[in-house]
């Protein structure tokens, strides 16, 4: 191989590098959104004192779903997020900013 063709592979294997790293950083990121999420879920879940069987009725789902979803397992649809909202009688509020995220559920007013 002669330096030119030398120089195309090595950049070609830097470029693949830089993408598969971009990919990395992104799945980080989707993961790390995800487990903000389900954070947020078993931080509500507990100071309403019920359990991921009870929410899971609530919301329309089988506690395998709930905990799969507090432990980040999962992205949630919209419809999805409602009836969480729902069940766990509180606002959803997710801000979104670049890479960074913040979920919480705010209470409904008694």
């Amino acid at each position: 191989m002669n330096h030119a063709r030398w120089k195309i592979a090595r950049e070609r294997k830097i470029a693949e590098g830089f993408i598969e790293s971009s990919e990395v950083e992104a799945m980080r990121t989707e993961i790390r959104m995800a487990f903000d999420l389900g954070q947020a879920v078993h931080d509500r879940r507990t100071e309403l004192g019920i359990s991921q069987a009870e929410l899971a009725r609530r919301a329309n789902m089988t506690q395998p779903q709930v905990s799969k979803l507090e432990l980040g397992g999962t992205v949630p649809t919209l419809p999805l997020l409602a009836r969480l909202a729902k069940a766990l009688d509180a606002s959803l509020n997710i801000a979104l900013d670049g890479d960074t995220s913040s979920v919480t559920f705010t209470a409904h007013a008694a």
